[in-house]
């Protein structure tokens, strides 16, 4: 293989390499938004979301068990008296606690997956410490060879 050959292999190599979708990096922010280049989600974010979850939570709780009661009086109240109306108000209220415990799952996932991602950072925090700082014990044992 010729030396002109061999350059124009690379050079053809880097043209289709230029051309591909790269994942190991982040592109340097052009003036757009500000992108910082990785996925931040600060604490006071977090905790707003916590504690709109368990707010959500709370009163929904309260507020809902008002409805479904007034809901269930109601409909005994019409089927008593011989009104169809009073099964279909049943039904309704049925279908209402069923949602309503879905969302109050929801909300209490929310809060959950919160904890336990602030658990699971603390936790790679502690390792990638422990880790990094035995690679700067193993440089400093080989530096200190260097030095005999």
């Amino acid at each position: 293989m010729a030396w002109e050959e061999w350059e124009q292999l690379k050079a053809r190599a880097a043209d289709r390499h230029s051309a591909r979708l790269q994942l190991n990096h982040h592109a340097v922010d052009q003036g757009g938004g500000g992108t910082r280049g990785d996925l931040v989600a600060e604490h006071k974010d977090l905790e707003a979301v916590g504690k709109a979850a368990h707010d959500l939570f709370n009163d929904f709780t309260t507020y809902s068990g008002h409805a479904r009661m007034a809901s269930e009086a109601a409909s005994g109240g019409l089927k008593g008296d011989g009104f169809a109306l009073g099964d279909a108000l049943e039904h309704v209220t049925q279908r209402w606690s069923e949602q309503t415990r879905t969302l109050l799952d929801a909300c209490a996932h929310i809060s959950n997956h919160l904890r336990y991602t602030r658990n699971q950072h603390a936790a790679d925090e502690s390792y990638i410490a422990g880790a990094v700082s035995s690679v700067a014990a193993l440089d400093e044992g080989f530096d200190d060879r260097k030095g005999h």
